[in-house]
């Protein structure tokens, strides 16, 4: 990659507090003043493009995706599609965790604008989207659930009460004792999940009940406090959960 070139692509950037130099052979850095929300400056590279003459790739040598999993895990089917719909929507391609964009010489600049764009909204993905991100808390729970609490043998959407439409999200037994499991991401299941445990205690049903929260303090004090009164264990976050959860489980029902 000429360096006259990169230069010349580059004018009058320079006025903007832009900047390269040379890593390694072929291997340029970008100094550029776009900065994450800590004040580091977002990772962007610049080599020879498989297009042939005429042509540079802007990647990130993957630091994106290292960046975020600090914080963040592409961890399930809607977390994927996100981050895939972002790369999609600003043409941003993803080898093997190496983010780019191929760009004309005569079109760097603006190309390095719409690469720090997508990479800012990757590191952001946990606040980007929040109702969509919302939406993974039961996929989350559900991946736990059915991986490292298989031994419990998890059956799900359950009807202890026949046709009754009181549901229990999740049913775990060990040693023949049931735990009925409940995710809560919200006041309104707060509220369904109290009046589940209600209908469960008038008929005088063996179950021990466990909440797992997405963010107990998010709920409102009178949801929180009628689930308090009625539920046996709960779980402020999916996180405590699965430090805690299976060593509850066998603590509630020991082996005799």
């Amino acid at each position: 990659m000429e360096i006259n070139n990169i230069r010349n692509a580059l004018s009058g950037a320079f006025e903007r507090g832009i900047d390269f130099y040379e890593r390694r052979p072929g291997k340029h850095q970008l100094i550029i003043p776009i900065l994450h929300e800590d004040g580091d400056m977002v990772d962007i590279y610049l080599e020879d493009s498989p297009k042939g003459e005429g042509y540079i790739r802007i990647c990130d040598f993957g630091m994106t995706l290292m960046r975020l999993s600090y914080t963040f895990d592409l961890n399930t089917a809607t977390r994927q599609s996100i981050f895939e719909s972002i790369l999609i929507n600003n043409g941003v391609n993803n080898s093997d965790g190496n983010l780019y964009l191929d760009t004309s010489v005569s079109m760097l600049y603006e190309g390095v604008m719409q690469f720090a764009g997508c990479v800012q909204k990757v590191c952001n993905m946990s606040y980007w989207g929040r109702e969509t991100v919302r939406n993974t808390f039961y996929e989350d729970l559900q991946e736990y659930v059915t991986s490292d609490l298989a031994m419990f043998e998890p059956k799900f959407d359950q009807r202890p009460l026949g046709e009754y439409p009181v549901n229990v999200d999740w049913l775990l037994t060990y040693n023949q004792r049931p735990f009925y499991l409940f995710g809560v991401p919200n006041n309104d299941k707060a509220k369904n999940v109290t009046i589940c445990l209600l209908e469960f205690q008038k008929v005088e049903l063996p179950y021990i009940s466990l909440i797992v929260h997405q963010n107990m303090e998010g709920l409102g004090s009178r949801e929180r406090q009628y689930l308090t009164r009625n539920a046996d264990i709960q779980y402020p976050l999916l996180g405590d959960f699965k430090v805690k959860g299976a060593a509850d489980i066998r603590r509630f029902a020991p082996t005799t």
